[in-house]
């Protein structure tokens, strides 16, 4: 026992003289050390949604394109719409979007090229109360592999209120 902590004090300490590790060509960044082919395999992709809603009388009508902002290419993924009022059953949805509780869609976006856009996806919902306003939130759902470090920031709310007004994100 005592051997290992010897090994692991003096591994760490030729790493602070040797200048600490550096991550390999094509890693992301905040995401460690990267080492061999798992550099290949990690790409970073910058995922945004950009379209417009509006509702009336508790119907919402959404639309907006996928884009991917990054510098890696996305092989597939999906978004999340997310109501802060739940749905009314029986939903019609688009092919590609499906229920995902009782306040959210899932809709498959597919590949997106570095720096390009996707198809545009557009699709109405029922809340199952008429209220006055709605908060949408839109977030990436997988992503084939890629790593997108900003997933966080890449959460988008959108405030509707039920004026018929056009809401632009």
């Amino acid at each position: 026992m005592r051997r290992m902590r010897v090994a692991a004090v003096c591994g760490a300490a030729v790493v602070t003289v040797a200048g600490g590790l550096t991550p390999a060509a094509g890693a992301v960044r905040g995401s460690g050390p990267v080492r061999g082919s798992e550099a290949v395999r990690r790409a970073e992709a910058d995922l945004a949604y950009h379209g417009s809603a509006d509702m009336v009388g508790g119907r919402i009508d959404v639309r907006f394109t996928p884009h991917n902002h990054g510098p890696g290419a996305v092989p597939d993924s999906a978004v999340r719409i997310r109501w802060s009022q739940p749905l009314a059953e029986g939903q019609s949805l688009p092919a590609g979007c499906a229920p995902d509780g009782d306040r959210a869609v899932r809709c498959r976006v597919g590949p997106l090229a570095a720096h390009d856009s996707g198809e545009r996806i557009g699709l109405r919902v029922r809340l199952r109360d008429a209220p006055a306003e709605v908060l949408l939130e839109f977030a990436p759902v997988g992503g084939g592999g890629v790593v997108d470090e900003t997933r966080a920031r890449e959460r988008q709310p959108v405030l509707v209120l039920d004026t018929g007004d056009t809401y632009y994100f």
